[in-house]
């Protein structure tokens, strides 16, 4: 009898039995043949087709328990859809095997080659994932880890703190002093090896032995964080001047552009020191913007005005108690949240004239969108000075309240609302 390669076959026909009896394997075998023979005509004859290799080996599984047989029949076929089909349908018209009474189901037809794909499919991505971690990097890849490994060998641990720095502290006259370890490397990245890390939210003992010998320049993240690590070392230890990043950016973030920028914008100590002081009278005063305050060149505010002048910040009780009479209790509320919800963000919130949010926009972006707007705006709430040019735009947008965090206008030259948090 012939017999079909496993490897050839399209189709395998699943099946199960039942049988209420003892049998064994020839039986279902010799019932199968038998009961079949005669009845799909000559072409689909099971010996004819066995003989020809058009359908492989029957195999039948069976077990004996309490009386009962029951098991398993696995057919390979190289016919067609149709024709397996059809030889699987024969298989449950046989109702008995030896003297038993029989049911037999096909339970499926399995095609071959959908496994056989799946298993194609699998291989070929564990081979994908094997050559693209072994696959030679680029050359730019190369020149990145080259640097990278360059960069972390100049590392080195400075003073009995152990702090993370470049090879030239002791070899330059000023130093950079940055928070940790990830700024030490991005400064190293861009040629700046005169830097060394706090290494900690306290400042440690080198860094205050370092400040005596050397012209220290303090280089902290955009954050409220890095203002307080400014106002711990202006402390402790001999600042000469302070940076900062960008705000909302850490130092580990920039780019070579912006590390540039931000050292050519370094102030002295005494102008952070007379500014830490005028915003929060010694402590971090959040509705002052102190953050924003930071990056301010020039004189501070103090030494800008002029002598005999009035006090714009106008912040006298009985002018603030005048001013409060033109809001509401509810208007006062919802305008003094929301300007504590901006504090450290340098956004604006712009709203309508029953307080809801029309857009928020950077206050760098202000006054271009006030001008393209035109008119609708009923209240701006920002992170930043009300100044002369800024109420000048807003006037002219029909603007009724305007909200910051400190006033640098007199109120006698506007028919606006100016409030600040204090005033608020």
């Amino acid at each position: 009898m012939g017999k079909i390669s496993p490897v050839s076959a399209k189709y395998i026909i699943k099946a199960s039995i039942d049988i209420d009896g003892v049998v064994d394997k020839p039986d279902v075998i010799g019932a199968i043949f038998g009961q079949t023979e005669g009845l799909l005509g000559s072409e689909l004859e099971l010996r004819e087709l066995q003989r020809s290799g058009r359908i492989g080996r029957i195999e039948v599984n069976v077990d004996t328990r309490s009386g009962k047989t029951s098991g398993h029949i696995i057919i390979p076929s190289s016919l067609d859809k149709a024709e397996t089909a059809i030889i699987g349908a024969a298989f449950e018209i046989i109702e008995r095997i030896g003297p038993c009474n029989a049911h037999i189901t096909v339970s499926k037809i399995e095609d071959v080659r959908v496994s056989k794909r799946q298993l194609v499919v699998k291989r070929a991505k564990e081979l994908l994932r094997n050559m693209m971690d072994s696959f030679m990097p680029d050359s730019q890849e190369l020149a990145d880890e080259v640097a990278y490994s360059v960069r972390v060998m100049e590392i080195s641990e400075y003073g009995k703190d152990r702090l993370p720095a470049g090879p030239l502290i002791d070899d330059s006259e000023d130093v950079i002093v940055v928070e940790g370890r990830a700024d030490v490397i991005n400064l190293l990245k861009h040629g700046i090896k005169n830097v060394i890390a706090m290494n900690g939210a306290s400042c440690p003992q080198t860094i205050i032995d370092l400040s005596q010998q050397k012209e220290i320049t303090v280089f902290v993240d955009g954050d409220r964080g890095g203002l307080l690590n400014i106002k711990e070392l202006l402390q402790v230890a001999k600042i000469d001047f302070v940076t900062k990043a960008p705000d909302g950016k850490e130092v580990e973030e920039l780019a070579k552009k912006e590390i540039h920028q931000a050292l050519r914008n370094r102030m002295t100590a005494e102008q952070i020191r007379t500014e830490l002081e005028h915003s929060s009278h010694g402590g971090y005063d959040r509705r002052r913007g102190v953050k924003r305050e930071i990056h301010h060149q020039g004189p501070p505010p103090r030494q800008m005005r002029q002598p005999g002048r009035q006090d714009r910040r106008d912040d006298h009780p009985e002018r603030i108690e005048e001013r409060r009479q033109g809001i509401s209790e509810q208007q006062r509320v919802a305008l003094k949240r929301m300007l504590d919800d901006l504090i450290g963000t340098r956004g604006a919130f712009i709203l309508d004239a029953n307080l809801n949010l029309l857009g928020k926009v950077p206050v760098s972006e202000l006054a271009s969108t006030l001008k393209s707007v035109g008119s609708g705006v009923f209240a701006i709430v920002f992170d930043g000075s009300i100044d002369k040019q800024l109420v000048e735009t807003a006037e002219h947008s029909g603007v009724q309240f305007l909200v910051g965090m400190d006033l640098r206008v007199d109120l006698q030259g506007t028919r606006m609302q100016l409030f600040t948090g204090d005033t608020l």
